[in-house]
């Protein structure tokens, strides 16, 4: 029969075990191995059962063994310990309040999904990890960050198999009063929420929970309450799913009613107001239109609002691709703000102005929600050094004039959460060398640049940690491919084979990721007959780990999916190769220990970043991987191997896989399986030891999100909180009037005649050069521009690259043509081809770069065919 209501029934916990309730409500038991432990001895049968979540756990321990440990005085001990430590780790300074710049009091973080703990399925793939770790590093910094996110009843998919292998996805309904969260509540005890306006009169109201990440709370907003229709109420339905106007609202919701959050929830607690906004990807820009209104009500006209929003916001971009942003129908997003529906008294056109893709190449009737993001925000980056060259292309529309290399997107490299997905036993082997407190010390906060205890570890410790990190995942795995095997219909009987699967000896390659074309799951079939060779070799074998998801309407995907699953059912090599369904974070933080190879093949450069590689890294696993996202800025051949690539323009996609698949299977074959498999004197494989070391040493400090999380802080965080602080009413006012009357008079901007003290086209290195320019500045003064010469190298189409700017001296005028002087030295302090130009671009003290209105005023060819000169 099924039950016609659901409850939750919470145990009453005896009053010497009451503070076991704040240890499962702080989600900082995800990472804190004494918390887990502590959790674990109250019933270890119901910890397994539970997943390794407390709030499960204590949902179904016993009555009388919860008595039984009210009793317990050394249980009790270790209780009163581990609590008093959450609280000092809660309360007591940390990294951030031990600074001496001016820091922002608060910056709030708003993502789509957040991957902190298994418990708290809300993450589809690496957006969500990596501002799950975002979090969890500020926390351990001591970063005043409000993380804001939606709750969403069905999460992402659970991912099993169908006999033929097919991807079938399931949604199980998560009950919030089942999960790590709690309702934040108004003064007198009722649930608080949020409320925006819909078109046709109707409303969307959404609940807010709040889950503890250590310091960091994290507002989650619930569609699902009975005050809305039922179309209202699926609006925080799934992760990802849904059609155009379903994704919308849910970016609305998580945009401006998480602005609304963050204010109800510094109302009810005191928290510092936010004077950073983070929008981490275009989901979440509709913030900056919650934060516009806000200004407007209190009597600011939109574009002194605009500029004040866009002071105080950092905009992170993930995507490499422009299919990988969200875009609706402008008509769309118009039926949706405006007099009769949300934000009623924004104009329409401006709205839609912010995000429409007003570019050569752009799509005129489509609202980009990363443009949007890109506009509302006063500094970006991208996640890479790669991918914020990628971004800097890929946005130059939005500044015309500009090469790509000055367009102001920056990149801080992603980091990962070293305590979540550090492995207990790498931690404890590095508290038995420098002590527990400087390896955790070492692995939050960070800060140096060598790990230079790792080399007093011995060849031998080393050794037996990696072979029992991969015996470790070898149990795993097995457990986990025959529960897949009994859902996709097999008998027990079937299933004897399954014992034989991997072997602890084996070189073993991990590859775990979402499955989208650009990844390329299956380059590794590429050649099936080479690949049966590595994995069945009679002396130097290799075994594949390969899990993923497909996303849900992503047909060609799954048959992806679907082919590795077949190549891996064949009896010949399916103890060499396995897939395991359901990847997620449980499976990962076993995963990335066991493997001695992760492998990352992407089609460069479509990897924004991929911290995988990463996590595998701090666990003393090498990387094989194409030179994209981290990889390209880090690798070194001490860390592991890169894949050669095929990326020229004119490579025929087939023809591009053969040949990186082929380099990969070369690779194996000749350097990476030799190297594992060859012994020293010792018996152990001493240059292979080596690179774990090495990795270990120079690359662990490199890949963390404490360092990361310390960039966003000094170089995006603090500069905009000092913008925002300089941007108040007054200020706001005097930008925009500025920007509006300088868009209005630089059609009057010009270069008019440049002249140089170079008598030929040859000049010896050292030489110093007069430069005169004249210029036009229309109604504009000498006040609201810089005259800059630009100079470099030139290549063959006489394009300078690795430009130098110098800006040049008004020397005199206006002359009664109402031209400007200016004039100054250029240094020629490079040889070979050399050249300059001249511009004229915008001057303001508010202005974070010259090139953020995007104008740029360049010499007309007539004035270049005058005077430019070219030195070889």
């Amino acid at each position: 029969m099924k039950a016609i209501r659901r409850f939750t029934v919470r145990p009453v916990l005896p009053e010497p075990l009451r503070p076991l309730s704040d240890l499962a409500r702080n989600l900082r038991w995800s990472w804190h191995a004494e918390t887990r432990d502590l959790f674990q001895s109250v019933d270890p049968e119901r910890w397994a059962a539970s997943g390794g979540d407390p709030v499960r756990l204590l949902g179904s321990v016993r009555p009388a063994r919860l008595a039984e440990l009210a009793e317990d005085r050394r249980f009790l001990r270790r209780l009163t310990a581990v609590a008093d430590d959450l609280n000092d780790y809660v309360t007591g300074d940390r990294w951030y309040q031990t600074q001496t710049a001016e820091l922002p009091a608060a910056v709030a973080y708003f993502s789509p999904e957040f991957g902190i703990t298994a418990a708290l399925p809300q993450y589809s793939g690496g957006l969500g990890i990596l501002a799950g770790d975002h979090l969890k590093a500020a926390s351990d910094l001591g970063v005043p960050l409000i993380g804001v996110g939606l709750l969403y009843r069905h999460g992402y998919f659970r991912q099993t198999l169908s006999r033929d292998g097919w991807q079938q996805e399931h949604y199980p309904v998560l009950d919030p009063h089942e999960l790590p969260v709690a309702p934040l509540r108004e003064a007198d005890g009722t649930p608080a929420d949020v409320c925006l306006a819909l078109p046709g009169g109707k409303q969307l109201r959404a609940r807010i929970w709040l889950a503890q990440v250590g310091r960091v709370p994290l507002l989650m907003l619930d569609s699902d309450v009975e005050e809305n229709d039922l179309g209202e109420r699926g609006v925080t339905d799934r992760l990802y799913g849904g059609g155009s106007e379903h994704r919308l609202l849910q970016e609305m919701l998580l945009g401006i009613g998480g602005v609304r959050a963050v204010r109800t929830y510094c109302r009810l607690t005191g928290h510092p107001e936010p004077e950073v906004f983070h929008t981490n990807e275009g989901h979440a820009g509709f913030l900056g239109l919650e934060r516009i209104a806000e200004l407007c009500s209190e009597g600011l006209d939109f574009d002194s609002a605009l500029e004040a929003v866009r002071a105080g916001t950092v905009f992170t971009t993930h995507t490499p691709v422009p299919a990988g942003i969200d875009r609706f129908d402008r008509e769309l997003v118009a039926r949706h703000f405006g007099p009769d529906a949300e934000l009623p008294r924004i104009d329409v056109g401006r709205v839609l102005q912010l995000g429409m893709e007003t570019y050569p190449g752009g799509e005129p009737n489509l609202f980009n929600m990363a443009v949007m993001g890109l506009r509302l925000a006063q500094r970006a980056n991208g996640v890479s050094l790669l991918h914020g060259k990628v971004s800097r292309e890929m946005f130059s529309g939005l500044w015309p004039g500009f090469d790509p290399e000055e367009v102001p997107i920056t990149s801080v490299t992603n980091g990962v959460h070293a305590p979540t997905w550090v492995a207990p036993e790498v931690f404890r082997l590095g508290a038995r060398q420098v002590g527990a407190q400087r390896t955790e010390d070492a692995l939050t906060v960070g800060g140096s640049d060598r790990w230079d205890a790792v080399g007093d570890i011995t060849d031998q410790d080393i050794w037996e940690l990696r072979r029992n990190l991969r015996e470790q995942l070898v149990t795993e795995v097995r457990e986990r491919l025959r529960a897949s095997w009994r859902q996709r219909g097999a008998g027990t009987a079937e299933l004897g084979w399954i014992d034989g699967v991997l072997d602890p000896d084996v070189l073993t390659i991990g590859f775990a990721r979402r499955v989208p074309s650009y990844k390329r799951l299956t380059l590794m079939l590429r050649d099936r007959d080479r690949l049966m060779d590595l994995l069945l070799h009679p002396e130097r074998p290799i075994q594949i780990v390969v899990a993923g998801k497909a996303h849900p309407a992503d047909d060609g995907g799954k048959r992806l999916v679907q082919e590795l699953v077949r190549f891996s059912d064949d009896p010949r090599v399916r103890h060499r190769l396995v897939f395991l369904p359901d990847y997620g974070m449980a499976m990962a933080q076993k995963l990335y220990p066991g493997c001695d190879i992760w492998l990352n093949n992407p089609l460069r450069p479509l990897e924004a970043c991929g911290t995988s590689g990463m996590k595998a890294a701090l666990n003393g696993c090498l990387n094989l991987s194409v030179l994209d996202g981290w990889w390209d800025e880090w690798f070194q051949p001490d860390f592991g191997w890169a894949i050669p690539t095929a990326d020229g323009v004119g490579t025929d996609p087939d023809r591009r896989d053969d040949i990186e698949a082929a380099a990969l299977y070369d690779l194996l074959e000749q350097r990476v399986t030799p190297r594992f498999y060859e012994r020293g004197q010792e018996g152990l494989p001493d240059r292979w030891i080596e690179m774990v070391r090495q990795t270990l040493t120079l690359l662990g400090p490199k890949v963390l999100a404490g360092r990361m999380v310390r960039e966003y802080v000094e170089r995006l965080y603090a500069p905009a909180a000092h913008a925002h602080r300089t941007t108040d009413p007054d200020s706001a006012r005097e930008i925009a009037e500025w920007k509006a009357r300088l868009r209005a008079a630089w059609h009057g901007v010009a270069v008019d005649h440049v002249e140089t003290t170079a008598a030929t086209a040859t000049a010896e290195l050292g030489t110093t050069l007069g430069l005169r320019v004249r210029v036009a500045l229309g109604d504009l003064g000498p006040d609201d521009v810089e005259v800059q010469a630009v100079s470099g190298r030139v290549d063959e189409e006489d394009r300078i690259t690795d430009a130098t700017a110098v800006p040049l001296k008004p020397a005199g005028g206006p002359d009664p043509e109402g031209r400007w002087a200016y004039e100054g030295p250029l240094s020629l302090d490079r040889t070979g081809p050399y050249g300059y130009t001249v511009r004229v671009l915008p001057a303001h003290r508010l202005l974070a770069s010259s090139a953020e209105p995007g104008l740029v005023a360049l010499p007309s060819e007539e004035v270049v065919e005058a005077a430019g000169v070219l030195l070889r």
